[in-house]
């Protein structure tokens, strides 16, 4: 049914102690352990497209085997359940031995295209790395990693999938908000689908005990499995790896700034070696634009993951893997060359990615016109706007939705609350914007509607190309709310309807609309709709 073909076990040293428990693992890279079985496994969502990507029949996909062998009860053949050995620094400090605390990876699917997939259970059980966790998630994390894991897949940006969430018939203590105010909630495991879950932190740990002969091996096993493009292993093969991470970690934080999510977690075990979104913990994508919001309760004093943040920290985040792979490059130069990579090539990204979200051609730099005047550049005009959205409270995802039917071939002029008109949705509170504020947005879209004229695009092309990139829907953290309270309820449907929503999240979708509107009042301040802590 499923074909394995583990190569990482095959090519990187496996831990010869099998016996489970907590423990400091080293000389090695992976750790076996088998998922721990659970009561009364129960699938209440599958992503149809990871199933047929690994292959999977469509009758097994709706039997209870599959139930069985996705909450982590059945082993098929040609698995090899380990968990990962890796470090990292968590807040800016380092952490030292982290590793699959309970995640854990059941093999290498090979699918009929030649594809690898690594395949693994989040939430099956205790590992030698849980330290003093037990290995468990619950239905909320699970359901949560589940759904955004698809919605960003969808939005076209790069992420891990998720094939399934499986609820296990078990309860799993869990202190939601840190407060001593620990109880019972539903436990389930998501299986979690990716090329690799090979992180910033597997490298780290190994140069952090100057274990450089293992530190080679996982490298050059790296390079020649997913990046043999950039030649056989060698000093400057490791610096063109470095700068290929770091361009592919700038596109991929310019496609969660265009959108407006915040990773919330962003230590360096959580930084994915192919540029993918990986570890789906307290995230959530902005309400009302507000730069500082961090959605982790853990990170609340000094937002050091905050959304304006998310650039300068995945630069961070970069040199510290530099320092990782300097005894393999031994060249300072070539490593900071490779790490300019991160910003150029973010800045071409976001520029890029910010003229798609206004409907124009591209963001022009300073120039002169034929008449020897300097023209104000497209930055101003993006500084100026961003600027607005944060003052008053306005919905980043419905503001670029409406802006698109705002109107460059009309005969309006009128620099008042009929320009605003098509916008005003966007207020949280539209009653209580000051009319300074408006006559401000006013004059900003007079200067976007000459700008528009400029390029000669018709309003048609425009909203047409706007609402390609400027999605209707992206998964709220008040609506995933929704779906767990309903789950945890015993209702799973929700769940698989936002599945189908999440889909299709540049179309209108009229009979889905709900899902599409401003936090409510009621979710402003409520636990999981809000800020999120890291408890699952």
């Amino acid at each position: 049914m499923l074909e394995f073909d583990n190569r990482a076990l095959r090519n990187l040293p496996i831990d010869p102690i099998e016996e489970n428990r907590i423990r400091e693992v080293h000389g090695a890279c992976f750790s076996r352990v088998r998922p721990t079985p659970v009561k009364k496994p129960r699938t209440l969502a599958v992503a149809a497209e990871v199933a047929e990507l690994l292959g999977l029949p469509v009758d097994f996909v709706g039997s209870s085997e599959f139930a069985d062998v996705f909450a982590g009860n059945r082993i098929l053949p040609g698995m090899e359940p380990v968990s990962a050995c890796y470090g990292g620094h968590q807040f800016g400090t380092w952490a030292g031995q982290l590793g699959d605390g309970r995640a854990i990876t059941l093999g290498e699917v090979r699918n009929g295209r030649g594809e690898h997939w690594e395949v693994q259970l989040k939430g099956a059980g205790p590992t030698p790395y849980s330290r003093r966790a037990d290995g468990r998630a619950v239905l909320r994390s699970s359901l949560r990693e589940f759904l955004c894991s698809e919605a960003m897949h969808h939005l076209g940006i790069p992420t891990t999938r998720a094939l399934c969430l499986v609820e296990t018939g078990e309860s799993v203590i869990r202190d939601l908000l840190y407060d001593g105010n620990a109880r019972p909630e539903p436990g389930a495991v998501v299986c979690r689908v990716a090329p690799t879950f090979l992180r910033f932190g597997n490298f780290e740990l190994l140069a952090r005990r100057d274990d450089v002969a293992l530190l080679e091996r996982l490298a050059s096993y790296t390079l020649r499995t997913y990046f043999p493009e950039l030649g056989e292993p060698s000093p400057k093969a490791y610096a063109a790896f470095l700068a290929e991470i770091s361009r592919r970690t700038a596109e991929l934080i310019a496609d969660w700034m265009s959108v407006g999510f915040v990773h919330g977690v962003l230590n360096t075990d959580n930084m994915s070696i192919l540029g993918l979104t990986i570890d789906y913990g307290p995230y959530g994508f902005l309400d009302d634009y507000s730069p500082a919001w961090t959605p982790n309760i853990t990170d609340a004093g000094g937002r050091r993951y905050r959304y304006e943040n998310q650039p300068a920290i995945g630069l961070w985040n970069l040199t510290r893997l530099a320092s990782a792979l300097h005894p393999l490059v031994g060249d300072v130069d070539a490593l900071q060359d490779a790490l300019r990579v991160y910003g150029n090539t973010f800045v071409a990204a976001e520029k890029q990615r910010t003229a798609r979200k206004l409907g124009l051609r591209e963001l022009r730099d300073d120039e002169l016109t034929p008449n020897g005047q300097l023209r104000i550049p497209d930055g101003a005009l993006v500084e100026d706007l961003f600027e607005l959205l944060a003052a008053v409270e306005t919905d980043m995802t419905i503001f670029f939705r409406c802006l698109a039917q705002v109107s460059a071939e009309s005969a309006t002029e009128a620099v008042d609350e009929t320009r605003i008109a098509p916008v005003l949705d966007a207020f949280y509170d539209p009653g209580a914007v000051p009319d300074e504020h408006k006559r401000k947005l006013a004059v900003w879209l007079e200067r976007y509607v000459a700008r528009v004229r400029e390029d000669g695009t018709t309003d048609s092309e425009r909203r047409h190309a706007m609402n390609a990139v400027n999605p209707k829907y992206v998964l709220r953290n008040y609506v995933a709310q929704l779906a767990i309270d309903r789950a945890e309820a015993g209702d799973a449907s929700l769940i698989v309807e936002l599945l189908d929503v999440l889909r299709h999240p540049f179309d209108e979708q009229p009979e889905h609309a709900r899902f599409a509107e401003k936090r409510p009042d009621w979710a402003r301040h409520k636990p999981g709709c809000s800020m999120l802590s890291c408890s699952s």
